[in-house]
């Protein structure tokens, strides 16, 4: 969890349904029109990558919604306990449609070319159904701004699902001890790990960042400049996002992960006394915090928030019938009461507005995440998905990684930052 073709197309035939091939079990129909009543016996299939409490919660709330429709059977399918074994099983399975599932768990990235080639269903005409759906976007109760990190080229190809964003992770006794106020601006963020590093006799490091791409992508974006190709890496306000970060490192009182992957590990160990990160790490301090220290969870401090996770896209070459099936499946798996037990049980974002603002999950005994994520999460960004963004945003991780360790040993990082600049170009090109 650790904290980014060939097919046939279904010809409209007016009203009537033709069969135009046959799937494993059902016969392909027409998708000219939606059916809003599932009267036959539909099976339909679901790729996912998930583990521990996110399995089993998924598991559960399949099989309730199968008992509220006994003519849909959910085949839930694991690729594995990563989603590299997704991304790897669904790009390979798109050399022959046929094989691909009704349904999938994916970041939008993954099916860049899928949704080029006309191999997902836009799910706009689903959503607007007042009998299948909602009858709008805003009678959803989702989040505009997740639906949007669920478009491809500007088409509505996914529902959000789970979904996380970044947070401050704090030491309160730290904080207490050294008489610092929690901070609320990235000004604050470099004030007070300023002194905790002077105040611990360079003992305890002040912060860090666990998604060294989410750094450079908002502080980015916090001066107004999307992720796009046009961004200069060695231009002005990108290198000030990187001094940022970098004279912190150099100076001691900012860390980066380095060789512990992720900065709970040091972190639990009161090596650092903040960091910022996913929600899901909350867990991870229940688990590891040692037992001298309490820690507390802020809003991330910044105005802009980067939304995490996957969502659920639909594939084409699945029957009218499915398709509607999958999509009662998907309505229902985001509604009110499926999403405070899915938020509940996992941790992650209940991406249901009426389950996020409700005083219920806010007073949960169970998360000091849920008190604070409606605040956090007022202006969500997310990785624009156009062509090569997710390989150029994954070269920002590398970069930073080998910007931020020339910084550690004391070096000039002008040069690797013009090394970045030429990598980040070329991720573009692809």
């Amino acid at each position: 969890m650790k904290f980014r073709k060939k097919m046939l197309t279904l010809a409209a035939i007016g009203t009537a349904l033709l069969a135009v091939g046959c799937s494993k079990t059902q016969t392909k129909e027409s998708s000219s029109k939606i059916p809003t009543k599932i009267t036959k016996n539909t099976t339909v299939t679901f790729w996912y990558s998930l583990t521990g409490s996110s399995e089993k919660a998924l598991k559960k709330m399949t099989a309730d919604f199968e008992k509220e429709n006994p003519k849909i059977k959910i085949k839930l399918e694991s690729q594995g306990g990563n989603y590299a074994d997704l991304q790897s099983k669904l790009s390979s399975t798109m050399q022959s449609p046929d094989n691909l599932p009704t349904i999938t768990q994916a970041y939008p990235g993954w099916l860049y070319n899928a949704a080029k080639q006309k191999m997902l269903v836009d799910l706009t005409p689903y959503v607007k159904n007042d009998d299948l759906g909602w009858g709008s976007y805003a009678k959803s109760n989702i989040k505009q701004a997740l639906w949007n990190g669920a478009k491809i080229n500007n088409t509505q190809y996914g529902v959000p699902f789970n979904k996380s964003v970044e947070v401050l992770f704090y030491n309160k006794t730290l904080l207490d001890q050294y008489n610092l106020k929690v901070p609320q601006t990235m000004g604050e963020l470099k004030s007070a790990s300023e002194k905790i590093y002077q105040k611990s006799d360079h003992q305890v490091t002040g912060a860090g960042f666990d998604a060294l791409n989410n750094y450079y992508m908002l502080g980015m974006k916090e001066k107004g400049i999307n992720f796009t190709k046009k961004i200069n890496f060695s231009g002005k306000d990108s290198k000030e996002v990187i001094d940022y970060y970098a004279d912190g490192v150099r100076k001691g009182y900012f860390m980066q992960a380095g060789t512990e992957k992720y900065m709970s590990t040091p972190f639990n160990s009161g090596k650092v006394a903040m960091f910022i990160g996913s929600t899901a790490n909350e867990a991870y301090l229940k688990q590891g915090l040692k037992k001298e220290y309490q820690f507390g969870i802020a809003p991330r401090p910044s105005k802009v928030n980067a939304q995490q996770g996957t969502d659920i896209y639909m594939f084409n070459q699945a029957s009218a019938r499915q398709k509607s099936a999958a999509f009662k499946y998907l309505k229902f798996l985001t509604s009110k009461k499926e999403q405070f037990y899915w938020t509940k049980t996992t941790g992650y974002m209940p991406v249901n507005t009426q389950v996020l603002n409700s005083q219920a999950y806010k007073s949960l005994n169970t998360s000091k995440v849920s008190a604070i994520l409606a605040e956090t999460t007022k202006d969500l960004y997310f990785l624009p998905v156009t062509k090569n963004a997710t390989p150029a945003y994954d070269q920002v991780q590398a970069s930073m990684q080998a910007i931020l360790a020339d910084a550690k040993k004391k070096k000039n990082i002008n040069p690797a930052i013009q090394t970045a600049k030429q990598k980040f170009d070329a991720s573009w090109k692809q």
